[in-house]
């Protein structure tokens, strides 16, 4: 089959780029290199520098397949580029959507955890409909990713084949080490042995799935036929506080780093957990990485890449 990843450039997208390709798919990736990375794009992929909220670019081949991935992720990127991210998944999605209506493909719209906002179920249910802010720091990347989930409805009355994958905290090799996420800043602090920084009181929960498991998970949604433009949560369901992901970093660096507190940034959630009974009954499919043994493979990946590609 064909495939376009838009956001194949980025981190999760070079991972689903490399392994559509390793399954004897063909992509051509879509990205204009905002915050995505040329080096993230997997050899054997076509690559045309675009930007999906612009309609126009002319792909080589009809497609099959549609990946929306295009969109920064972590809150310094989306807070440095506000409008660009409400466009990726505002306008971009639509034209994403119009793009596998013309080509009769099939689409996914990579959506967030963060359309939960702060919750108030825990864990969250595809069926819980949030507690998201309009109107502060992260509102540009989580009311926009709404949005994008509405369009992908409004796709889905017009006929085209849609999934929406509701993307938990996903953490692996080839991540951005100054993107601001907080598996990055503690390993890199811990490698330097320095303090690892902790926001709040450190008791925030979060849910890390890592990337190989969260591609599984992906690909078996955009292959199920029985999620026509429904939410599926993807992610892993086992919960740590920031403080327990501190001491797990430090094990795992053999660092012995202390801490150091700062202020909780505006509208952080307090807890963070998905409840994937959806995905394991539509996708048979279940996270396999323990979080130690990703952290591993993370570190490893910093020390290849050498201090200077990571400190800040």
């Amino acid at each position: 089959m064909n495939h376009l990843i838009a956001g194949g450039a980025g981190f999760l997208g070079g991972h689903l780029a490399k392994s559509v390709l390793d399954r004897g798919g063909r992509v051509v990736v879509l990205d204009n290199l905002i915050t995505g990375k040329k080096e993230n794009i997997p050899k054997g992929a076509d690559f045309i520098q675009e930007d999906v909220s612009f309609w126009g670019w002319e792909l080589p081949w009809r497609v099959d397949r549609v990946w929306h991935l295009a969109s920064p992720a972590s809150p310094p990127r989306y807070r440095e580029n506000p409008w660009e991210t409400i466009a990726a998944n505002t306008k971009g999605t639509e034209n994403l959507v119009r793009l596998a209506k013309e080509n009769k493909a099939r689409f996914l719209y990579a959506s967030t955890s963060e359309v939960y906002g702060d919750p108030e179920v825990h864990p969250q249910t595809e069926e819980y409909k949030g507690s998201v802010e309009t109107l502060g720091p992260r509102a540009c990347y989580d009311v926009s990713k709404r949005m994008g989930e509405t369009i992908v409805w409004e796709g889905g009355q017009l006929g085209v084949e849609c999934r929406i994958a509701r993307i938990f905290n996903t953490y692996g090799t080839q991540m951005d080490p100054r993107d601001g996420r907080v598996v990055t800043n503690m390993v890199g602090q811990a490698l330097l042995n320095k303090p690892l920084t902790l926001f709040g009181d450190g008791l925030q929960t979060r849910s890390f799935c890592y990337v190989d498991d969260m591609v599984e998970g992906l690909v078996a949604l955009m292959e199920s036929n029985d999620l026509q433009a429904t939410p599926v949560n993807l992610g892993n369901d086992k919960e740590i506080t920031m403080v327990a992901l501190a001491d797990t970093i430090e094990r795992v660096v053999g660092s012995n780093c202390g801490r150091i507190e700062k202020p909780l940034p505006q509208d952080d959630p307090q807890r963070r957990r998905p409840d994937l009974s959806r995905a394991r009954r539509f996708l048979s499919w279940s996270p396999k990485v323990e979080l130690e043994d990703g952290l591993r493979m993370v570190v490893d990946w910093f020390k290849e890449i050498g201090a200077s590609g990571w400190e800040k």
